[in-house]
């Protein structure tokens, strides 16, 4: 997220004021994007919409995003944040720290995630989720100790390849009438992909 915040004072006072007002402003239209993505998909929302279930006027959206996208990635880059904190109390030695994080917060918000992952979400909302899923599978290898480059365009690949695994798995994981638990969806994807991207 931007540090930036519109209008800000010059004071410390003022400015921890106004630092409020943006977070709580920007968390509500990210709920009220998340509800409406389960509600009536991606194609049926619309700022005025956005607006109207926020509480918010349009020019306070204007001052924050210039489209419903811009609230997209926003909150893509919120939850990519929220997952690089979570990484830090993982397992060092796992080979994707994100991963437990990742699955946890789905689950959790599973409700969400199988529209977010339908076809109903649209095309611009599973392309900046497989986005999210390669950033993040780029970063491990990263930052991983055991990381080498076999061959230029080989880490990218792999990238791709492990996001592309991981969306499917969680596809249908979220079909499930009863999810299983987050835990055991990590282990599937570490035997199914981990192993042989490794190898």
């Amino acid at each position: 997220m931007q540090k930036d915040k519109p209008g800000a004072t010059p004071t410390a006072s003022g400015a921890s004021s106004n630092d409020r007002r943006v977070r709580r402003t920007r968390e509500a239209l990210r709920e009220a994007l998340l509800s409406l993505l389960a509600e009536v998909g991606w194609d049926q929302i619309d700022v005025a919409t956005l607006c109207e279930r926020a509480d918010v006027g349009r020019s306070t959206f204007y001052l924050h995003y210039t489209d419903k996208t811009a609230l997209l990635r926003g909150a893509f880059d919120d939850l990519q944040a929220l997952l690089h904190l979570t990484a830090s109390d993982a397992d060092p030695t796992a080979p994707y720290p994100f991963l437990p994080g990742l699955l946890a917060h789905v689950h959790e918000q599973r409700i969400v995630f199988r529209s977010l992952l339908g076809r109903r979400s649209g095309q611009v909302v599973r392309d900046h989720f497989s986005a999210l899923l390669i950033d993040l599978f780029a970063q491990a290898h990263d930052g991983s100790a055991r990381h080498h480059r076999a061959r230029p365009g080989a880490d990218d690949a792999r990238s791709h390849m492990l996001a592309g695994c991981l969306f499917q798995l969680m596809v249908w994981w979220m079909g499930m009438a009863r999810p299983a638990p987050p835990q055991d969806i990590a282990s599937m994807f570490q035997t199914f992909a981990v192993a042989r991207a490794s190898a």
